[in-house]
C-alpha cells in the first residue's frame, strides 16, 4: 500500500497545473497576469499621463508657413504649445523675409521671442471659437455675456492684448478656447471710432495728401487723411490701428 501511495504522489507531481492543450485555461492565465500587472501599475501621479500638462495630451493641427503666423495663433514647437501674442514681419536683405514673434507657453505662462523664416513650416494647433457680448470691465477683468444663455463670464483683459482699447458696450467679441480654457480674445476687424483731437486741415501744401495723427475716443492715436476733423467718425482696422474710411 505504501508503494502504491508513493507512485501516485510522484505521478501527481508530474502533472501541470493547467493543461497546455486547454485554450480557455491559457486565456484565464493571461487575464490573471494582465490584472496583476494593472494592479502593480502606479496610479495617476507626477509621472502619469493624467498628471501631465494638458498641452501634452492635445491633438495637433496642420502645417502652416511662417508668413501665415498671426496674433492669437496656437502653435507647437519643440514639444511645447505656444500662443502667438505678438507678430512682426521684416525683411533682412540677403537673409530673406522673416517674422519675429513673441510666444506664451500655455502651460507655464512663460514668454519667449522666436524668429521664423516666412517659408518655414510650423505646426498649428486649432482652437474652438465662441461668440460673446462685451458688457463692462473693472480693472484687469472683462465681463462678457453668452448671447444665448445670458450667462456672464469674467476673463482677463490680457486675453485681448492691445485690441482691448477697442472694447465698447454690446460689442460682439470672440473667445478662442483650447482644452476648454479661453486662450485669447478678439474684437471685430473693423471698428468705428470718434476723432477727439486733430490738426487743422491746410490745403495746397503738397500734391500728395499727407496723413496726420488724430486722437480717437478710445485713447489711441492713428494716422488719418488731412481732411479728417474733430468730431468725425472713422473706421479703423483693429489689426494694425490703421485708418480705413469714414
Amino acid at each position: 500500500m505504501q508503494i502504491l501511495r508513493r507512485k501516485l504522489l510522484e505521478a501527481s507531481r508530474c502533472l501541470p497545473l493547467f493543461p497546455a492543450s486547454s485554450a480557455s485555461h491559457h486565456g484565464n492565465a493571461h487575464a490573471v497576469a494582465t490584472l496583476a500587472a494593472a494592479r502593480r501599475a502606479p496610479t495617476a501621479g507626477a509621472g502619469s499621463l493624467a498628471a501631465a500638462p494638458w498641452a501634452a495630451t492635445q491633438r495637433r493641427g496642420a502645417k502652416m508657413l511662417g508668413s501665415d503666423v498671426k496674433l492669437g495663433n496656437v502653435i507647437q514647437k519643440r514639444g511645447r504649445i505656444y500662443q502667438v501674442i505678438k507678430a512682426q514681419h521684416s525683411h533682412q536683405g540677403r537673409g530673406g523675409a522673416t517674422i519675429q514673434v513673441e510666444l506664451r507657453d500655455v502651460d507655464t505662462g512663460n514668454k519667449i521671442i522666436e524668429r521664423f523664416r516666412t517659408d518655414e513650416a510650423l505646426e498649428r494647433v486649432f482652437v474652438e471659437e465662441k461668440a460673446f457680448t462685451y458688457l463692462y470691465q473693472e480693472g484687469d477683468a472683462v465681463t462678457l455675456m453668452e448671447p444665448e444663455t445670458f450667462e456672464q463670464l469674467e476673463v482677463s483683459k490680457e486675453l485681448f492684448g492691445k485690441a482691448a482699447a477697442y472694447l465698447k458696450d454690446e460689442m460682439k467679441v470672440t473667445l478662442q478656447y483650447f482644452d476648454g480654457r479661453p486662450m485669447s480674445a478678439s474684437v471685430p476687424p473693423r471698428v468705428t471710432c470718434t476723432v477727439v483731437e486733430a490738426q487743422p486741415h491746410t490745403k495746397g501744401l503738397t500734391a500728395q495728401p499727407q496723413y496726420k495723427r488724430v486722437l480717437l475716443d478710445n485713447g489711441l492715436t492713428v494716422l488719418a487723411p488731412p481732411f479728417i476733423e474733430v468730431g468725425e467718425k472713422i473706421v479703423v482696422s483693429t489689426a494694425d490701428d490703421s485708418y480705413m474710411t469714414r
